[in-house]
């Protein structure tokens, strides 16, 4: 890494949200890299429910045969993927179609399962951070109330 450390280097070594648009693939993939945190960079331009973009994730983070394909799934297996880092990962969904009809009603849970894997990674010593960029620009967080179940 460079002795003038980037601000988005603070941001991922923190780990968190990043609600960005002007965010450069190759600027993401090198701040991941000199931090020693894994990327998974993924398109979610033909994922317009939210059965596809969790396949999307899943194929792109190499989920296990037997990923159940719903939110409480992806928690697990974000989790479970996050653990064998030795430092950490960050997760970038781009292009997400936020305002389609097949995600709307997800878009919040699948922000949910995010915050609560950076919470989970804080706990656990790890770095989670995650990119969410819509299709339309960025993409605000959508405050959900709680729940003991993402699918419940």
């Amino acid at each position: 890494m460079s002795d003038t450390a980037t601000p988005l280097h603070a941001l991922l070594k923190d780990g968190g949200t990043l609600y960005r648009t002007a965010l450069e693939p190759v600027t993401l993939q090198r701040a991941a890299h000199d931090l020693k945190l894994a990327l998974f960079d993924i398109d979610c331009t033909r994922a317009r429910t939210k059965s596809a973009v969790l396949r999307a994730i899943a194929n792109a983070v190499d989920f296990p045969e037997h990923f159940g394909g719903n939110l409480d799934a992806l928690y697990d297996c974000l989790t479970d993927t996050l653990l064998d880092q030795k430092r950490g990962m960050v997760l970038a969904l781009r292009h997400l179609h936020e305002n389609d009809p097949g995600l709307v009603p997800h878009v919040g849970g699948i922000i949910q399962v995010c915050e609560d894997t950076v919470e989970f990674a804080r706990e656990n010593g790890k770095v989670f951070t995650f990119v969410l960029e819509t299709e339309e620009g960025v993409l605000e967080p959508t405050p959900l109330p709680p729940t003991s179940s993402y699918d419940g």
